[in-house]
Parts: C-alpha cells; structure tokens; sequence
C-alpha cells in the first residue's frame, strides 16, 4: 500500500487490511542518501547494496527507486535474489551476486545476464567452462580475500588464477574487489592491513579497476573508494562508523498500534515468567508487535517505544506477537485502543533500538517483519 504524509503521521491504526502498524519507507531519504555518498566518492561511482531483500526493506521498490537516481550497480547475495530482482530494472542495470553461483546455476546466470562475483578457483574454472560450452565470452567479477578470511580467493590461489587469465579468453574480468571487515571502525589497524594486501593483489592484476569500499569504507577516505564503492547499511539510515554522528538521513519509521490499556497496582507481576513487578501504581499498554515481527525478545525490560517524545519503556518480557510498556509518564487517557506509539522514527533510530537489543542494526532491518503496512513515500 502507498501512504502518504496523513498516513505516516497518523496517531490511530485505521488501516482495514489487519495489520498490526505501519511500517513507512521514505524512499526520498533512501535517494538523498545515495546522492550523499555518491558525491563523496565522485568521481568514482557508488553501487547499492541490496541483498536480503534491501535489507528488509523490499529490493523491488528500493532498487528501482535507486535506478531513478542514476544507480547501475545493484549487488545481491545470493543467485536467487539476482532472478527475482533481474525482471523488476532495466537491461543496463548491472546484478552481481557476491556469494557467486553454486555448481548447476551457471547457465541460468549467463542466460540472465548477471555477473557472477568469483570467490575460489573453483568457481572461475566453472564459469569458464559455461562460456566455452556456449562460446560466449562472459563478464565476472574476481573477489580477493585481504584477511576478512571469509569470501574471497585465498592468498595461495591467486598465481593459478593469474595463470588461469592468462590462458583463457572466455572470460571478461569487469574489475577486482574486496570486502573490508572493520571499516566501521575508523581507528582499527585492520583496515590499513586490508589496504595495503589489496594494493598488492591491484598490482599483481593490474589490467582491472579496483572496487573495495563498503558504506564504513567510504568514509575512511579516498584511498579506500576504488571505481566503484558499495554502500549497504549507509543507504538504508544506518550509522557508517561507530563512535561519531550519523551522517545519513533515517529511511525506516514504525509505528506500533495499541491493543489495550490498563492501570495494575504495585505488585503486579508483568508478561512471560513474571519476570517485571511494578513497584507502584502503574499505567500498561500492550502494542501489537513481538519478536515474530522483528523486535527481538533481548529488549525485554530494556528498549522502549515513543509518544510525542516521551520514552515509554518496555516493561517485562517480549512476546511473539505483542509486548507490554508502561505509559504512566503521559496523561491519563493520552492513548487507547488504536493509538500508534513511535518504535522508529524521531526519536528512536534503529542504531537506538539495536543497542538497546543488544544487536546492530542491520538486524533489527532485516527481521522487520510483514504484519506491518508498509508505506513507500
């Protein structure tokens, strides 16, 4: 469903579809966010990361409104993110797949026109063989490992794969990546490490560009950017880099609807287990949303939701479905049945909630569940 501001700003459930709250996209800020992290890599360009359905956030209405800002470079995990979104973007939008293909997928991958991202010697060898047997010559990207020790050609695999270049023409390397493993943390030595391993793999190859910045990478500086960097989190309103201000624009706001209300006397034992006793007379509202709709159980008697800027704190246990926070720091009366209380939004980003999850906040996104209407503005 498309909302529009009244929606977004509405303080009572009135949806008729049965949804628990409103879940609001602002594709707007998604693009102004593009186009901040765009300029500070011009000249080089910046893809968008948009595997795990755009963090949780829908890949289809993300990925075609990126389209519109000028993006061409849409990356994916998994080969079958890349089929799915493949029909919803134009013929010159480019989808890598970072995990690369599993053995069988390589002729439905060339047929689609997706590039491979190549982790192992492996992987290179059968994706050559697909170009022989269809005597097409085939675009790829070569991941290198720079001491992530996770995807990535090994250290002791890149002289075969040089050789493996060298003999064979059937394969088009559109340039060489690597991925950084502590770029959100400006002052950490493993990024200086990762730099300088991918500076000696650039000369080992050095036919081929260089893509190496994810969104923390970007704002170490240009060093780090390569010709192509690839923002993930940044894009969506996540924090790039601990320890300093965000400076991306919120994407995601949730709105939770309220079930019931209720005043308990001192005493009174709260949710799951009884785990939270109020210590005096207490105003509850249960809202509709537990951990089966991405708001994980670890907030239990530790995270909060919003009202008109009040923090209202979640008070005993998350449930699957619902969770209880005491309102007495608002008026009596102030919410009821219906009435919408801010989990995202002004007030709480999801870097709050996922700290107070003890989480981050790419898993508070990417859990965010589908009982919500969800609204693109």
């Amino acid at each position: 469903m498309d909302g529009g501001v009244a929606d977004f700003r509405a303080t009572k459930l009135t949806v008729d579809n049965g949804a628990c709250g409103y879940l609001t996209i602002d594709l707007a800020a998604l693009g102004r966010n593009y186009d901040k992290l765009s300029s500070i890599v011009a000249p080089a360009r910046a893809a968008a990361v948009v595997k795990a359905d755009s963090y949780g956030l829908g890949a289809s209405q993300v990925s075609k409104a990126l389209y519109a800002r000028g993006c061409r470079h849409f990356f994916v995990a998994h080969f079958i993110e890349a089929l799915r979104l493949r029909p919803q973007l134009p013929d010159n939008a480019t989808i890598f797949v970072l995990n690369g293909l599993q053995p069988g997928n390589e002729a439905a991958c060339a047929e689609g026109g997706i590039v491979p991202v190549i982790n192992s010697l492996d992987q290179l060898r059968q994706w050559s063989d697909i170009a022989r047997s269809i005597q097409r010559r085939l675009p790829a990207v070569l991941q290198f490992d720079t001491g992530m020790s996770r995807l990535g050609i090994a250290p002791e695999d890149r002289s075969a794969v040089a050789g493996h270049l060298q003999t064979s023409d059937d394969i088009d390397i559109l340039f060489i990546m690597s991925h950084l493993a502590s770029a959100d943390e400006v002052d950490s030595g493993q990024n200086a490490d990762q730099l300088a391993e991918m500076r000696r793999i650039a000369a080992e190859f050095p036919d081929h560009e260089v893509s190496f910045a994810n969104s923390g990478g970007i704002f170490l500086g240009e060093d780090f950017h390569g010709v192509l960097a690839r923002p993930g989190i940044a894009l969506y309103g996540g924090a790039p880099s601990g320890g300093v201000a965000n400076p991306m624009e919120a994407v995601v706001r949730l709105d939770i609807a309220v079930v019931q209300t209720r005043t308990v006397p001192a005493g009174t034992h709260v949710g799951y287990g009884g785990v939270h006793v109020t210590k005096g007379q207490t105003r509850l509202a249960t809202i509709a949303a537990g951990y089966a709709d991405g708001l994980p159980r670890s907030l239990s008697d530790r995270g909060a939701a919003y009202y008109n800027g009040v923090r209202l704190p979640i008070v005993g246990r998350v449930s699957m479905d619902s969770m209880t926070i005491d309102i007495s720091a608002l008026p009596e009366g102030t919410l009821s049945f219906g009435s919408l209380v801010e989990v995202l939004g002004d007030h709480q980003t999801v870097d709050d909630l996922a700290r107070d999850a003890g989480l981050i906040s790419y898993e508070i996104l990417t859990s965010l569940g589908h009982r919500y209407n969800r609204q693109y503005r």
